[in-house]
Order: structure tokens, then sequence, then C-alpha cells
């Protein structure tokens, strides 16, 4: 049967993307020539230029929307990282993990061009929860790592990650991994002061032949504001380093993306409420997908696939390797060609805050989300798979005044999930999830201490409507943290968390083949909650020519769930869904040695060691990670450049590869700039894996199909009004 959404998509055709790409190219040029034009004009005019701030001194500054209680980062308890401005700018990407990539305990599952979620700390899945200011996304991201967060990083106005106290309020399993949260413009806050206000932005990328462009617009008169924006990718499939067996590019590995939103809001003296909907559209290809596995079953512990002859309990031969260690990939069958997401994602956002409602109250706020999300799975030109996800949440919470000395938020939180898959590889029976939560968090301030405190309990029931089962868990988590500014500059932190993450639908209930992750996956319907107790110390100096911030960081997981792999045949393996006890620590920190007045030099890196009690790694832990970085300012100029060596990972789970070591030269460079109207103007330009190496992320399912990107530049100018 042909798809029945082949019409929704503007670009699905060859054609049709190539006719996108010379336009945006030359809008692209054309934008960046004349920047660079009024840039050089101005200076010989002898307008003053803004200079780059030191990052880790302006970091402090930054207000963390998610803490709830509307803390500067360097107030938090916790570790944050804060993407804004031009930082933002330089770090976007075509999807919410290679955006992240890079920051300090962060890494990408990297699923070809098309779809990565960030793993923070070795953790990911539903323990890293993505937020849209504050609201929970919802989409099939944490699902599978081929699907796409139903987020696009380029109209992000801010991307904040948190851990620790801020962080538990959002969900048990969000303190174990971290909380991302996109903020964005789409439901306006205030009127603009000169009734209009907005940006456009416009990029291009050699290793994808990309063009891509963005716009925000927002204006109002009165009480009422209005907000458009929109975006769109055209990015064909991208080259990987020398010396790929494969090839130069990796086929499948095209992103074409459209989104659109458009918000009203009632902006009153003591607060708004605004509704907002988004409409997003992406095509993208499954890079490494095995139609040979089609058919494959399991026989008790054990997988057959038909004429391969293994021995499984029924008696037959066995006639592959089950050694530890090895590469067990082999030419993919692309008869077929490669499969095609078709991805559609229909979302209502409703916001708003009421300032000094009542005595005592100093706020309330509201958020609630209406996703109706689905994407269809495309082989041969018919659809081969069809995922639905129909979710609404709404969050409620209250702000009260100091009360001897503490502030803090009450929130109540109510969440329904519908979730289905009709198809080939519906290895997810439909599910029905409902979530309600109530959560306080605290704050006191005393001389140079900050105590922060966190505490949230949740009631689930996850409802599996073709088996007939239902699975209710409940739990309570908590969390304690402190900062001491116990000199000039310095602060250290340190935090305690107990969590406990409430098993989702798949890993109740999965049965089934997945050929994008060549995998077969069962779930476990008597899986119990998982029980974490987590520490994190910190030192941080913000001022002065050495500036540094350093964490280290022990989580103990009672009842760890992850996919175990019992056995492996020709790449696919067979995944369990079961608990056991397991450790995470690990380090990350960064040093920054002020050189001149215009020149400084970063040493940075992270390292996490995740494993099972009894001494066995778990699957797919990020590498260690070192760096150094060189950066300078001149006359309205930002630049850098910076090694990144990625060290070899051969700490690895049964029937995991090992991971070879690579090293990256990255540079990029900015100039910011006003006309004489006051018009502030932007233009960057960017050059990634510029040795052109080949490497591979051990993080990925297909690693040895979708290599990392070779080398790159990006070049892009972008215009505030």
């Amino acid at each position: 049967m042909k798809s029945k959404n082949t019409q929704r998509f503007v670009h699905q055709t060859p054609y049709q993307g190539n006719r996108l790409k010379p336009l945006m190219q030359l809008l692209l040029l054309s934008g960046a020539l004349g920047a660079w034009g009024q840039a050089v004009a101005a200076e010989e005019a002898g307008e003053p230029m803004q200079q780059a701030a030191v990052a880790e001194t302006a970091l402090s500054e930054v207000r963390v929307s998610a803490s709830g209680l509307g803390l500067k980062a360097g107030d938090m308890a916790s570790p944050v990282n804060v993407l804004e401005g031009q930082s933002l700018m330089l770090r976007q990407s075509a999807t919410l993990g290679e955006t992240l990539d890079g920051e300090p305990g962060i890494h990408s599952s990297h699923f070809g061009a098309g779809a990565s979620r960030p793993i923070i700390r070795g953790m990911d899945g539903p323990r890293v929860q993505v937020l849209s200011d504050g609201s929970e996304l919802h989409d099939a991201s944490t699902i599978s790592p081929d699907h796409a967060v139903a987020g696009e990083p380029m109209l992000a106005t801010q991307i904040e990650v948190l851990r620790g106290p801020a962080a538990l309020v959002y969900g048990g399993g969000a303190a174990m991994g971290g909380v991302v949260n996109m903020l964005d413009d789409k439901i306006p806050t205030a009127i603009p002061q000169n009734g209009i206000t907005g940006s456009a932005q416009l990029r291009g990328n050699t290793g994808a032949g990309e063009a891509a462009g963005a716009f925000s617009l927002t204006g109002g008169a009165g009480n009422l504001a209005v907000h458009a924006e929109g975006m769109a990718r055209d990015a064909g499939d991208y080259r990987v380093g020398s010396g790929w067996s494969q090839g130069k590019k990796v086929e499948g590995s095209f992103n074409r993306t459209n989104t659109g939103s458009f918000g009203l809001s009632w902006i009153g003296d003591q607060g708004y409420l605004g509704l907002a909907y988004t409409r997003q559209e992406a095509r993208y290809g499954l890079p490494g997908h095995d139609h040979s596995f089609e058919g494959c079953h399991t026989h008790g512990n054990h997988l057959h696939c038909g004429g391969h002859g293994h021995d499984d309990d029924h008696g037959h031969d066995h006639d592959h390797d089950h050694g530890h260690g090895h590469d067990h990939d082999h030419d993919h069958d692309h008869a077929h060609g490669v499969p095609v997401v078709d991805l559609l994602s229909e979302r209502w956002d409703l916001r708003g805050e009421w300032r000094n409602p009542v005595a005592g109250i100093a706020a309330a706020r509201l958020r609630g989300g209406w996703t109706d999300y689905r994407h269809d799975e495309i082989e041969g030109g018919t659809v081969a798979t069809t995922f639905k996800n129909r979710a609404n949440d709404l969050r409620l919470e209250l702000e009260h005044e100091p009360v001897a000395g503490w502030r803090g938020v009450l929130g109540l939180q109510t969440m329904e999930r519908k979730f289905s898959a009709v198809g080939e590889e519906a290895y997810v029976e439909p599910t029905k999830t409902r979530r309600n939560s109530l959560y306080l968090m605290e704050e006191y301030s005393w001389q140079d201490w900050r105590w922060q405190a966190a505490l949230r309990h949740e009631r689930q029931s996850v409802e599996a409507q073709l088996s007939e089962l239902t699975r209710k868990h409940h739990a309570t988590s908590l969390s304690l943290g402190s900062v001491w500014k116990f000199a000039p500059g310095y602060k250290l932190t340190g935090s305690f968390t107990h969590g406990n993450r409430l098993p989702t639908a798949e890993e109740l209930y999965a049965n089934g083949l997945h050929m994008a992750t060549a995998t077969y996956e069962r779930g476990n319907s008597d899986l119990k909650r998982e029980r974490s107790q987590a520490v994190d110390l910190g030192l941080a100096k913000t001022a002065g020519d050495t500036t540094f911030s350093a964490n280290v960081f022990h989580h103990r997981v009672k009842g760890y769930i992850y996919g175990a792999t019992l056995d492996e045949m020709h790449g696919l393996q067979l995944l369990q869904y079961t608990q056991a006890d397991a450790r995470f620590t690990g380090v990350e920190g960064q040093v920054r040695q002020k050189l001149s007045r215009q020149w400084g030099l970063t040493l940075f890196g992270d390292a996490v060691r995740a494993r099972l009690d009894g001494g066995a790694a778990l699957p797919r832990i990020p590498a260690k990670r070192v760096g150094l970085r060189l950066d300078t300012f001149w006359k309205g100029w930002d630049g850098q450049i910076e090694w990144v060596q990625v060290l070899r990972q051969n700490r690895t789970a049964a029937f995991e590869s090992e991971t070879s070591g690579y090293g990256m030269l990255n540079l990029s460079a900015s100039y910011e700039m006003r006309t004489a109207g006051g018009t502030p103007w932007q233009f960057f330009i960017k050059g990634q894996n510029l040795n052109n190496r080949l490497a591979y992320a051990h993080t990925s399912f297909i690693k040895n199909a979708a290599p990392l990107m070779g080398r790159n530049v990006t070049v892009g100018v972008k215009v505030m009004f």
C-alpha cells in the first residue's frame, strides 16, 4: 500500500529538494557578503565594535528558566549547561543531540543525520527528559534512537541542561540523567517596545550540501501580541572521513525538515496567557537498515533466522561467533533501498503566568501541551510501519513568598500518552500511560551559603491494550544540594539525590524485531522501579585570569533497567530488558588561562565509567574525551580553534565491539556589528573535522554503518531587528 502521507511533505522527490538548495545557497552567500561589507564599512567609519565576554564569567549571570525560581546558573547546586546567544548560534545543528554534543558530560546518540538525542553522563532514553519551555516534548525518540526529537534547535533561543534538585521536579528519571529545556519565543510574554521585533538566519554546510533558513517575528499593541516563526532545512547524504571501506558518503543520511509555529498572547501588568500551534514535518533516511533480518525470531533465549543454521533450544546447529569484542558488521542488503522516515508532529502549547495573584503567592504558572505525533517508516515506496503518539500534559505550579527565609515552588503535573505501532516492525503493542505527580522545590540563602531541596511523588499506570495487562508503579524521590561561595570568585557545590525511575511501556511490553537498530527486543512486564543514589561534588573559580570548573559524580542504581544482549547472529542482537545493580562514576571539567587581553587557552574533558556490580560493562557508554581550545577576539571578531581527542573505548558489554579513538580539529569565527541604523548583524563560519578523520561514535547502534561526518564547513548570517 502506498503511503497516505506522501502529499503532506514538500520535499518528496530529489528534484524538489535540489530546487531549494541553489536558492538557499545564493541567499546565504549574498547575506554573508552583505554582512561582511557592512562590517568593513562600519569599521572604517570608526563605529564601536562589541567585544566578546569570557564565557566562564558570563555563565554565572544567565537565568535558568527550568530552575523554577529564576536562579542564575552560578547559583545552582548541580552542574548546569546553558547555550544562548552567539554560543548557541555556533552550536546549532540539525538535531538536538548533535547541538549539545561536546558540552561537558554530554554526547550524542548519533543515528545518521536525521535523529540523535543527548546522552548525559552515559545515561540516555527516558533518563534524559526533553522539554519545550518547561513542558514535556512528546514524540517517539525515547523508544528508539532512530526516531527524531520533535523539536527544532534552530528556533531555540536558549537551551538548558539541568541535573540534581532542579531536574527532579520534572521526573524521578530526569534526576538520574538530566533535563534538556529548549526555550523559544512561540508564545510572547511581553509587547515589543517598537511594536515589532524579530530575526532571520541563513546557513549552509558543505558536508551534506545543506541549506537552511529560519525566521522569527513578534508584533503587538495594547494587550495582544502575536508571534510567527519557521524554518526549512534541505540536506543530502553526508560525506565521511577518508578511508571508509563503504564509500565516501553514508547512503540514506539525508534530512529535510520544515517547522512552523504561530502564537497569540494576552499580556497584562501581572502576567500573560498564550496559546501556540506548531507543525513539524521531516523526512530523513535510516542508514544501515538490513533486510536480511526479516523473518528472524526467537527460540527461548536464542535467535533463529531461518536458513542460518543456528543452534537453539530445538537442536539447530550453531554457526556464528559468540566471541566478545568482535566486529559483527556485514554487507547490508540494499536491494529494497534505504528506508525513509516520514514524520508529522502537530502540537498545541498553553503557557501562562499570574504574578502576585493573592497574598503569599509570588506567581502562579501554567504549562500545558497536546501533541499528535506520527511517523511512517517507508520501504520500497510503501509504508512498512506507522508509529503514533498522542499525548497531553498539564503542569500547574505556585511560587510562594519567603517563609522563614525559604522560598519555593509547589507543583502538580498530569500526563496521558497513547502510543501505537502498526506494521512490519510493530515490536511494541499499543499502550496507554497515565502519570500524576506532585512536587516541591525550596531554596534558602544564608550568608555565603545557598541550600536547595526538592521532593517529588509520582504514580503511573501502563496498560498494554492487546494483552490487557496493566502495571502500576509509584515512587518518591528527593534531592538536597548546596552552594558555598567561600571566597570572591570561588564556589563549592554538592548535591545528593535519591531518585526513582518508573519503567516505560517499551521496557515492559516490547516483543519483536527492530531492523533499524538490528535488534530483536523483548520487554519484561515484571520490571520494578529503578532506585538511584547519586552524589555530585563541584569546585569552580569564575573570576580572574585563571578560571575553572570541575565536577565528580557517582551514581549507584538498584535495579538498573537496560537491554541485555542474550544472543547475536550476523549482527542481529537479542535484547532482553532486565534489571541489575549498576554504578556510574565520572568526572568533567575545564580550566581556562587568560594569556593576554585578547587570548585565552582552555583545557577541557570528561569521562564516565558505567558497569554492573559484577564488573561487566554496560553497552554504548561514551569514551573518554579531552580537548584543548585557543580563543581570541579582535574588533568585533570572535574566534577559536580546538583539538578534541576521543579515546578508544575498550570497556565493552557482551557482543559489543570496541571503538577506535580519534582526534578532530575544529575552528570557528564570528563577527558582530551594527548598521548605521542600529540593526545588529552576525556573520559566522565554522569548520569541523578539518583533518577529515574517519571517526565512529561508540554510543551509536549503527556506528559502523554511519560514521561521523568528515571535513565540513558551515557558513551563516543572522540579522536581528
